[in-house]
């Protein structure tokens, strides 16, 4: 469990990542991410205004987080496969001097993320969110994604042990 705070804004928020094969609860999904995995290299989109990222987003309604994570994948990155659940990061406000109890976030909510083994390369149309993607070594990730953290690092490592599980 990797515990760390980030500026987002003028807030200061608590980020924990929980390793867990169980949801949290559904009204505090804020988004679903995930790492995919294609022959031993990691996918990255580029995503319009923000850079190299992993696929994710928001739930969509009647959409369970595994299938929000799948379209994700799809709509960003053109790939589909078998997923499984990592776990999430806790997302805690508490200590946010500036956080807006009528906002769009509760206080406590979950990001949650899945591995998924890509099973198909579909053509890149670049129809959504990215301009491009590529596929890199697991271990250059950093070189790419510009805020790049601790957190991020040990929910890739939980990926990468999820192989032969």
């Amino acid at each position: 469990m990797t515990t760390s705070y980030v500026k987002w804004g003028e807030a200061t928020v608590k980020l924990t990542w929980e390793a867990n094969n169980s949801l949290p609860e559904y009204r505090l999904i804020t988004s679903v991410h995930g790492f995919c995995f294609y022959e031993d290299q990691l996918l990255l989109v580029d995503l319009n205004h923000r850079g190299w990222d992993f696929p994710g987003g928001h739930i969509e309604e009647n959409e369970t987080p595994k299938e929000c994570f799948q379209r994700e994948a799809m709509e960003e990155g053109y790939v589909s496969g078998s997923s499984q659940l990592l776990g999430y990061i806790v997302v805690d406000h508490s200590e946010n001097l500036v956080w807006d109890e009528n906002g769009k976030y509760p206080k406590v909510g979950y990001q949650v993320f899945y591995r998924m083994n890509i099973e198909t390369l579909h053509p890149f149309k670049a129809e959504h969110e990215s301009a491009q993607r590529i596929f890199i070594p697991i271990n250059e990730v950093a070189n790419y994604y510009h805020e790049w953290n601790g957190l991020y690092q040990e929910i890739l490592l939980e990926a990468q042990l999820m192989v032969g599980r």
